[in-house]
């Protein structure tokens, strides 16, 4: 047996928006009726990511958890933050600048919203997937397991989503 579902969510601008889906993945595992299976988490987003990581419980002042500061602090310094088309990242060349222009209207607008380089690379690096094994009812992620989406697209603030597709008895 096969299950889908969508999950849909708003992302932010400025900074790196996680966002814990955990509950809605439990969810979807309970409503389904498998029992024994695999689940795939995955973002069809190019600069969107799935993590598997701990939940910390300590945030920032912004609201982030401390792992995810780490983890962004630690990025920032492989792929800092696209603040131009300058000498750092080549992309975005000229003929997906004009390709933007073309078939998006925010970039028409304001070309600032395809200087995101640094959030390609970096959902390159973590990977837009996560896979886990359901075996008797009980998703694989232990007790301190959780699933985040990640959007590393800081340009804009924008609609998201992350499926789930689950295959199993």
């Amino acid at each position: 047996m096969v299950k889908h579902k969508i999950l849909h969510m708003e992302t932010r601008e400025q900074i790196p928006t996680f966002i814990n889906i955990r509950p809605q993945v439990l969810e979807f595992v309970k409503e389904s009726g498998i029992k024994n299976g695999i689940l795939s988490v995955q973002s069809p987003h190019t600069t969107c990511s799935v993590l598997f990581e701990e939940m910390v419980h300590d945030t920032d002042i912004k609201g982030q958890e401390y792992l995810q500061v780490d983890l962004n602090h630690g990025l920032s310094k492989i792929f800092p933050k696209q603040e131009s088309d300058d000498y750092y990242y080549r992309y975005p060349g000229p003929k997906h600048q004009a390709f933007g222009v073309e078939n998006d209207p925010a970039v028409a607008n304001d070309m600032i919203t395809i200087l995101n380089a640094d959030g390609h690379l970096k959902a390159s690096l973590i990977g837009a997937s996560e896979t886990f094994s359901l075996i008797d009812g009980e998703l694989q992620i232990g007790q301190w397991g959780y699933i985040y989406f990640i959007d590393w697209d800081t340009c804009r603030a924008r609609s998201r989503k992350c499926i789930l597709t689950l295959i199993g008895e």
